[in-house]
């Protein structure tokens, strides 16, 4: 019953053609994901640095293949090269975050990507955020990619216990009472606030520990009605069901909870 994160899943396959350009990254996952941290910029940074306008349409992808195609249209050095801003794919959290696991599970190092929210942005605020989680004997080591060695960020090649909560993390301490859902939310967008972005960020996440990577705006199920307001107790304890699965890495419970037919995702946003 095991899920094997050493293996490509949807969105983690490096196709054969692109082996080649692997070839010189690092052995650690660190270092992978350093190299990683140079080949993407946010859509916010993007026109300052001299990305053409056209070029934003590059968040919505969603294979790490196609990251790599992406990439090497605009300079088909290796994806150990570092690339200049204005040469860079435009990607968000989750870009950084899948093709660092992707090129973890190339090298046969168990890794997943994590939805949830990052406690180091602004004081007192949980930012939509994604990482990556690689397996280092017997524990899951935690790296900020996309703010790697960034002074604001805690050990962001090994996060502390709190410094990035995933989405189940962040539904159980919302479940405590004892911080507010208004504080979770997605930066810079005054509307994705609140404990809708909480249940939304549990579901990504659990997909994510499925080996499917959603893109943070993707939808389905019931996200809508619970964003509007309109899911009941009933929902709220399936979220409960889904937090504690993924919180204790139980891949038996992590695949029964995604059996639910709300919480699969669908065929539509796997390609």
């Amino acid at each position: 019953m095991d899920i094997d994160y050493a293996t490509p899943g949807v969105f983690t396959a490096v196709a054969s053609e692109q082996v080649p350009l692997t070839k010189g990254l690092p052995d650690d996952p660190i270092g992978i994901c350093a190299a990683v941290q140079h080949l993407f910029i946010q859509p916010t940074d993007a026109p300052a640095a001299g990305v053409p306008e056209k070029c934003l349409a590059e968040r919505n992808i969603r294979p790490a293949t196609d990251l790599i195609d992406a990439l090497t249209a605009i300079d088909p050095a290796p994806l150990d090269v570092p690339r200049p801003p204005d040469r860079r794919v435009v990607g968000t959290c989750r870009h950084w975050s899948t093709l660092a696991t992707a090129l973890l599970r190339q090298r046969g190092i168990p890794a997943r990507a994590r939805c949830g929210f990052g406690t180091y942005f602004v004081a007192g605020k949980n930012l939509d955020h994604w990482i990556v989680e690689f397996r280092r004997d017997d524990r899951w080591v935690r790296v900020d990619v996309e703010h790697l060695h960034r002074p604001y960020v805690p050990q962001s090649d090994d996060l502390p216990p709190g410094a990035f909560l995933t989405g189940g993390e962040a539904w159980q301490w919302y479940r405590t009472g004892e911080v507010d859902g208004s504080l979770f939310g997605v930066h810079g967008v005054d509307f994705a606030w609140g404990v809708g972005e909480i249940r939304g960020n549990l579901i990504r996440d659990l997909a994510s520990l499925m080996k499917i990577e959603t893109l943070p705006w993707d939808e389905w199920g019931r996200m809508e009605d619970s964003y509007q307001g309109r899911t009941g107790d009933e929902f709220d304890q399936l979220m409960d069901r889904i937090a504690a699965a993924c919180a204790g890495d139980d891949p038996a419970a992590v695949k029964a909870a995604y059996q639910i037919e709300d919480l699969r995702v669908p065929e539509e946003l796997m390609r």
